[in-house]
């Protein structure tokens, strides 16, 4: 597997993302995957909002999610049936605004896909929105992918066995996420400057129909819910 970061101009509110892309990517080739980072696509979505003060945060906050819990250091707030700080809201190279999370990351991702597809004639072709997230006891943050297109997000191993032979009844591989932070690795989380990366040579399975509901768990159902619900 290959991964190229692509460093591009910095991307303006309600710029055109496909013309934007298309720009750096004058080829793509077959089976390859297309990495974008999710504020790009927000912004082209016009998705940002004048920063004001911390109050006017926390209701935009509200307004984004689902469920709300305010700590000590963010809102832990779950939105589209995933677990995130604030919503998701980004204050980083935002230039004094608050950067929201696009409307909708899976249809964006199959729109790219789709005209990508048609213009440089491919069957095999990934898209992946991606965003940042901190994973519960780890420093640091690591990429998730918010939306996909055009493969398999998840691997299963139900009814395959191990070396040993002994058969697998849970094992699933979250093969989307893993992608997103190998690519958010080589993309970086500073000034950058690299939304867009390529990923050649991949391990997955592309199908023109998928099931955007794959990864998600039910609440009742998550493995760390028991530990979290024990903690005083």
């Amino acid at each position: 597997m290959k991964i190229k970061a692509i460093k591009t101009n910095i991307f303006k509110p309600n710029d055109n993302l496909i013309s934007f892309v298309e720009k750096y990517f004058p080829s793509i080739s077959e089976k390859s995957i297309l990495v974008i980072t999710s504020k790009i696509v927000a912004l082209s979505e016009g998705r940002l909002v004048k920063y004001i003060d911390e109050k006017s945060k926390a209701k935009i906050i509200k307004q984004e999610s689902d469920s709300v819990i305010k700590t000590k250091y963010v809102y832990l707030t779950i939105k589209n049936g995933e677990a995130m700080a604030n919503a998701g809201i980004d204050e980083s190279n935002a230039d004094g605004n608050l950067i929201l999370l696009p409307k909708n990351s899976y249809g964006a991702a199959a729109k790219i896909r789709k005209y990508f597809c048609t213009k440089y004639k491919l069957k095999d072709l990934g898209v992946i929105i991606t965003d940042s997230r901190c994973l519960p006891l780890r420093a640091g943050v690591v990429g998730v992918a918010l939306g996909y297109s055009g493969f398999k997000g998840l691997k299963k191993y139900q009814g395959k066995t191990d070396i040993f032979k002994r058969p697998f009844v849970y094992e699933r591989v979250d093969v989307v996420d893993s992608l997103a932070t190998a690519a958010v690795l080589c993309m970086g989380e500073g000034n950058e400057r690299m939304p867009l990366a390529i990923i050649n040579d991949v391990p997955v399975e592309y199908t023109e129909r998928m099931n955007k509901n794959e990864l998600k768990i039910d609440i009742k159902e998550d493995l760390y819910g028991p530990l979290f619900r024990k903690i005083k």
